[in-house]
């Protein structure tokens, strides 16, 4: 029963591989852009201090935040470490 249930784990293996592998990418060149980006937002927030108001000041601050290093990108990471987790759990059932 073990055997068969090692068999099964198989292909579940290949595809967190392939998708942690994936997702690993797309997080540094995601985190890469994001980072630029939200610089200039952050640049954008404290001219709209002084043009437009507080609001939109803080709404921009606000979209700064969540597409910093420390917003999504984050997130993100995190979850592709939990599909990497899996991967290895699996890997470790199949060796045992």
């Amino acid at each position: 029963m073990r055997l068969l249930l090692k068999f099964i784990s198989l292909p579940f293996i290949l595809i967190t591989w392939v998708l942690y592998g994936v997702c690993r990418l797309l997080v540094l060149v995601s985190g890469v852009i994001l980072g630029i980006l939200s610089g200039i937002t952050l640049v954008a927030a404290a001219v709209l201090f002084f043009k437009a108001g507080v609001l939109p000041g803080v709404a921009f601050l606000a979209i700064a935040f969540l597409i910093s290093p420390y917003g999504l990108p984050r997130l993100a990471a995190w979850l592709t470490g939990k599909i990497g987790g899996i991967n290895y759990a699996l890997r470790d059932f199949l060796a045992s």
